[in-house]
């Protein structure tokens, strides 16, 4: 059986029981036009391995090969979905890999080839935390040149938030520091099986070369951390104990000691990091 003549994912859920579990953070998305149309986002995959976390029944994953992946390496936790996968894998002669196992602790690099694209619908329990992973990597560039990811619109509005809205924080200046990110479009609840109670993006994030400002990465994800954990407060507040001149060097960085992180530009969180480390060299 070829991939354009897999049985409709209904039917596939149907045969293999694969009722969505609230406990693994699943909610299908089984219309193939969407899942195509979310492939597309990634770019030219003729070249690319891709990489997907959580493919479920597989309807991103067949989009992803339809679309000319050279190599899709999906990461599957529940093994109700193994059957499911392996005939797409069979259609895909050879183009499709299944690992068995949890995104957070299995290491998939040793299965795939640069160049590497990352396109996955992310169970919402786990998106952030390993969005979070890919943008702090110990080496840059990281292993992947892009990242195509579903997240609630919510989540996906902080990765591009600008600084002065209430959704810009952490996880803004982390994803803008080392990409450019955008939100390609959004999905309503009644898209997927069960409909989750919010709506849904897609963000597309490229990998730059180098950080866009100059700056330690565990530095500037310190000083930012601890702005944002208490974002109510003046940063002469949140970042004490940060170094014992803080207030000094807020200053030096040309930022009033009274503001509060969410009027802070990424690159003044970066100024601001590396006059934090050269005070503690000192």
């Amino acid at each position: 059986m070829s991939l354009a003549n897999l049985p409709p994912l209904r039917e596939v859920i149907q045969q293999h029981d694969l009722a969505a579990r609230k406990s693994l953070g699943q909610n299908f998305l089984l219309d193939l036009n969407l899942t195509s149309k979310i492939a597309r986002q990634a770019g030219d995959l003729t070249t690319h391995d891709v990489l997907e976390i959580g493919p479920g029944p597989g309807g991103l994953t067949r989009a992803l090969l339809l679309e000319g992946a050279r190599k899709v390496v999906a990461i599957e936790t529940d093994d109700r979905c193994l059957p499911a996968l392996a005939e797409i894998a069979q259609a895909a002669s050879g183009r499709l890999e299944v690992l068995h196992g949890d995104a957070l602790k299995l290491d998939p690099l040793s299965h795939l080839k640069p160049p590497i694209a990352v396109v996955a619908n992310l169970p919402y329990n786990v998106g952030t935390e390993l969005l979070v992973r890919w943008l702090t990597p110990g080496v840059w560039p990281p292993f992947w040149d892009s990242l195509t990811l579903m997240f609630q619109r919510e989540v996906a509005q902080r990765i591009v938030a600008k600084p002065g809205s209430k959704a810009y924080g952490r996880l803004a200046v982390l994803s803008q520091f080392r990409c450019d990110a955008h939100i390609c479009f959004e999905l309503p609840p009644q898209a997927f099986s069960p409909p989750p109670k919010v709506t849904s993006a897609v963000v597309h994030l490229k990998a730059l070369q180098a950080p866009r400002f100059n700056a330690d990465p565990k530095i500037l994800s310190e000083v930012v951390a601890r702005a944002f954990n208490q974002r109510r407060k003046m940063l002469r507040a949140s970042l004490r104990g940060l170094v014992p001149n803080v207030q000094e060097l807020l200053l030096s960085a040309g930022i009033d000691p009274q503001r509060r992180a969410e009027t802070v530009s990424l690159e003044e969180f970066c100024r601001l990091s590396e006059l934090v480390r050269a005070a503690r060299r000192t």
